[in-house]
């Protein structure tokens, strides 16, 4: 797979995850000849094959386990919320692809590096954006708004759920809009206990199923396999991405150079257009390493802002015992979807955003709040208690001072500048973890169950934590969940090239392209102008396909010379 590679493309797309996966489909079924680059390796068989089974216990810090995949070079990757002995073999060592950040703002970045990208690892949970966060400005006056609205994205998302088979239910919410669903997502026995109690006391907290992508028994991203059956595609992968070329007379750009991720040779390659999907932060890292005579700053840098208002979304955490359901586990969607060897099965529960929904925005704080959650999903020991989990997200307000840069001397293993990423909370940002954590404690206790801990970026809100530990049990836990539940750890990153109608005050436009190098898009995370409530991962996928969408028709009319806005 990995030959020299001497020839012109159409596109190069950077980044094989939920961004580039969808790009390559709409490019090559547009008829464009595309070249997909990944900086980590290839899938294998043996990446999924199951872990031996092992006996029901009940749950709780796998401190083992975690502590194996630090050795192994996992310092931080080993640290997320939600760890999986399974899915740690998709995530990145962190001493080959290191960061850096203020010391006493620490951020957490899991990533990942290998063909499909954190696809490989991430919750399935698939929920589409409205107008509340398109238009929030318009409702509270902070920030900008996005130069598109729902009615523009609606299509890409319901393309994207076709393509991919997405399970859920038509709630008829205003936030998050209903979707296109291959078949319905159910609730435990739990859960739906849990959706009676909070209906008893506060019913404009809709408890609804998760939206989930099916699961993908070929493995490698179902965009991408679209793509390569038309014969379009090359695809690439140990091609670590250093830089974007530039013609210094246009400014446009005229390919990319990476580093072969095991032989670290230099390749160049050319292309008429260059598509940035390699995630949130790495995208902005290659704008500012790719500097040269006529974008002295970086790429898309001229008025300064790549990096700028970078986000992610503030999140809470508790974990139950719930008495009332012993020994009980259930998968209710499993007569529907189809089962996986690898993975376990999706499912849960969603409560979306209910504040600050109206015209008006409520005193005292902006935005909103969600939680996500899922209970007697997993098996426990006969007699046990079952478990219930539910956190929640905060939406986090952009901040010109919040940036991602790149490090003056430090590089990684590849000898490229690495990134530099400060992260802080304003106080708004404060005011929606309080409020996340108080509902928490409200909805659990009111709901009759037994609380291990609670716990926010904000630190330990619990009275108690994990009461049938031993206090050296606690002080361990105590220890770990601080380095564990802290801004990064959503693994929703977000803004830094954001999108906007003026090339003063924003880095990209309405279909993505770059103000200062129109035939440079940028399509994942980076380009978003908000956060939200909800996960980024359809917004992404819907945003890269609109944008090739688009790229093929200009490429087609030759017109990648300027701006669309701008003509």
């Amino acid at each position: 797979m990995n030959t020299t590679i001497d020839r012109r493309f159409d596109v190069i797309v950077v980044g094989s995850g939920a961004g580039g996966s969808m790009a390559v489909k709409e490019l090559t079924e547009r008829g464009l000849d595309v070249l997909l680059l990944e900086a980590g390796r290839a899938l294998t068989e043996e990446d999924f094959e199951p872990l031996p089974p092992k006996k029901p216990k009940p749950l709780g810090m796998d401190l083992g386990l975690r502590a194996k995949a630090m050795i192994a070079g996992q310092t931080k990757q080993a640290r997320r919320s939600f760890f999986s002995e399974s899915s740690n073999r998709f995530l990145v060592n962190d001493r080959e692809n290191p960061y850096s950040t203020p010391h006493d703002a620490p951020y957490l970045w899991i990533r990942s590096r290998i063909l499909g990208g954190r696809l490989n690892a991430y919750g399935r949970v698939l929920q589409r954006m409205s107008d509340v966060d398109f238009r929030a400005t318009s409702r509270d006056g902070v920030g900008e708004d996005w130069p598109i609205s729902y009615a523009d994205i609606e299509p890409w998302y319901t393309k994207v759920e076709e393509a991919l088979g997405v399970y859920g239910a038509n709630d008829g919410l205003v936030h998050p809009p209903d979707g296109t669903y291959v078949g319905p997502a159910k609730l435990t026995a739990v859960e739906e206990h849990f959706k009676q109690k909070v209906a008893e006391r506060w019913p404009e907290r809709r408890v609804i199923p998760w939206r989930y992508e099916s699961p993908n028994l070929g493995r490698t991203p179902k965009g991408i396999m679209a793509a390569q059956a038309t014969g379009r595609l090359t695809l690439r992968t140990d091609a670590v991405v250093s830089r974007i070329t530039v013609d210094e007379r246009t400014g446009l750009a005229t390919g990319v150079v990476f580093i072969d991720r095991v032989t670290k040779r230099e390749h160049r390659v050319v292309a008429d257009a260059v598509m940035l999907t390699a995630s949130t932060i790495e995208s902005i890292r290659l704008l500012l390493n790719s500097g040269s005579a006529k974008h002295p700053d970086g790429l898309g840098n001229a008025n300064g802002l790549v990096g700028r208002y970078f986000m992610d979304q503030t999140i809470s955490l508790a974990f139950c015992d719930v008495p009332q359901f012993p020994g009980y586990s259930e998968w209710p969607d499993a007569d529907v979807v189809p089962k996986d060897p690898f993975y376990h099965g999706s499912g849960g529960i969603l409560i979306p955003r209910y504040e600050n929904m109206g015209p008006e925005p409520e005193q005292g704080f902006v935005r909103g709040i969600s939680f996500q959650g899922a209970g007697g999903r997993f098996p426990v020991p006969a007699g046990y208690p079952t478990s219930f989990g539910v956190g929640g997200v905060g939406e986090m307000l952009p901040a010109f001072d919040n940036r991602v840069s790149v490090h003056r001397r430090r590089t990684d293993t590849w000898g490229i500048p690495i990134p530099h990423i400060r992260c802080v909370m304003g106080d708004n940002d404060r005011i929606l973890v309080g409020r996340q954590v108080t509902a928490l404690r409200d909805m659990v206790e009111h709901a009759g169950y037994n609380v291990n801990f609670i716990a926010s970026v904000l630190g330990i809100e619990s009275k108690k934590i994990w009461p049938n530990y031993n206090p050296i049990q606690r002080q361990i836990f105590k220890f770990g969940i601080g380095m564990s539940i802290r801004l990064g750890s959503a693994i929703h990153e977000c803004g830094g090239a954001r999108m906007g109608v003026d090339p003063r005050t924003s880095v990209v436009n309405g279909v993505n392209q770059l103000w200062d190098a129109p035939n440079v898009f940028v399509t994942d995370g980076a380009a978003f102008t908000s956060n939200s409530t909800v996960g980024p991962a359809l917004t992404i996928m819907a945003l890269s396909a609109r944008a090739a969408d688009f790229l093929a028709t200009a490429h087609a009319a030759g017109e990648l010379t300027e701006p669309t806005e701008l003509r």
